[in-house]
């Protein structure tokens, strides 16, 4: 992929799909609205159809601000209102923003320069997940910590370079143009696709973690578990769709969910009577006891708690994020993604 110099301050169009973001939406634009950049910056809201008043919320702040303009997506889906939000914008640098992240003041500043000392086709940062609530905070704890998702560079600190995939996204349009913009068939995860053709194209989607951004995740343990449920079935899809080119951590909630099951199943049996506690019998509880063993190891690892509450609170996010992911993939593995969506901000 072959991308064309870009100069020192080119201007930028910020894409953001909005549905039942009211509680979010006014403070994330005001946090773009804040950049600390120079250059020609515009704001193009993808609005579904929201239950709420995020989109008189939009309206209005788009009467306000000449920079941000609206577009319609009636189909709600997150990769169909990208699309439809890129191609209303007219920038050469096309920056993805989420109603549930906060941008901080350097962010475009920051990205389009490495966008050109590197030469990438995407930078991404670190997202900071933060919460206002007990259960919110339990929440982002999982999150930051790699007990919670793992994986990905940008849940935690690391070096600059060369990357899998990105948080939200500073993209070359070109790139975008060059590899047809987002899937829309891809309902969650449409992220790793994207940079996956991108890479396979020939670009570089480069990690630097001097980008920050702060998110807010969900509020409660069942928009959570709907959440990654989703996200787990629309990763099996995935599998399904690139074999090979996935990494190896999509498979292990999946993994986990058939052994923990084994293992109740079998700590069932031999609570009745039906298996004999001494045979080898009794080794199918292992999965279940060195998951317990390992929750309870994260729940002493992971910083930033106060409190016996605190801890079961993070004890039971991490199994919802566990268990929901996995339950999810093995749903997707077997099934496809079918219309499964995160309906937690429904």
């Amino acid at each position: 992929m072959i991308l064309s110099p870009l100069p020192e301050r080119p201007a930028v169009s910020y894409v953001m799909p909005v549905l039942n973001e009211e509680g979010f939406l006014e403070a994330a634009v005001r946090t773009i609205l804040a950049q600390e950049y120079q250059g020609e910056k515009e704001i193009v809201l993808a609005l579904g159809p929201s239950r709420d008043r995020s989109s008189e919320i939009a309206k209005k702040i788009a009467a306000e601000d000449h920079r941000v303009r609206l577009v319609e997506n009636p189909a709600r889906d997150i990769p169909a209102g990208l699309n439809l939000a890129i191609a209303a914008s007219k920038h050469p640098v096309v920056i993805r923003v989420d109603a549930h992240s906060e941008l901080t003041p350097d962010y475009t500043s920051l990205g389009v320069s490495a966008l050109r000392e590197t030469g990438a086709a995407n930078v991404g940062g670190i997202m900071r997940a933060a919460g206002r609530s007990p259960v919110q905070r339990a929440i982002a704890r999982g999150y930051n910590s790699p007990y919670g998702l793992g994986g990905g560079a940008y849940h935690g600190d690391g070096t600059p370079g060369a990357a899998e995939s990105a948080y939200l996204g500073i993209f070359r349009r070109e790139a975008l143009d060059a590899v047809g913009g987002y899937d829309p068939a891809i309902l969650r995860g449409e992220d790793w696709e994207l940079n996956l053709r991108i890479r396979r194209a020939g670009g570089i989607v480069w990690f630097a973690p001097a980008l920050q951004v702060t998110y807010w995740p969900r509020a409660s343990l069942s928009d959570l578990r709907k959440q990654f449920f989703a996200t787990g079935t629309w990763r099996a899809v995935l599998v399904r769709k690139y074999g090979r080119a996935n990494p190896w951590r999509f498979f292990a909630p999946g993994a986990l969910v058939v052994f923990l099951a084994l293992s109740l199943v079998a700590l069932v049996l031999l609570s009745v009577g039906a298996l004999p506690w001494a045979s080898w019998w009794s080794l199918l509880l292992l999965p279940l006891a060195g998951y317990v063993a390992g929750i309870v190891f994260a729940t002493i690892r992971i910083r930033e708690q106060r409190g016996v509450a605190d801890r079961i609170l993070t004890a039971v996010t991490l199994i919802t994020m566990h268990v929901s992911w996995g339950t999810g993939f093995l749903r997707g593995i077997t099934l496809g993604g079918g219309r499964v969506v995160d309906r937690s901000r429904a």
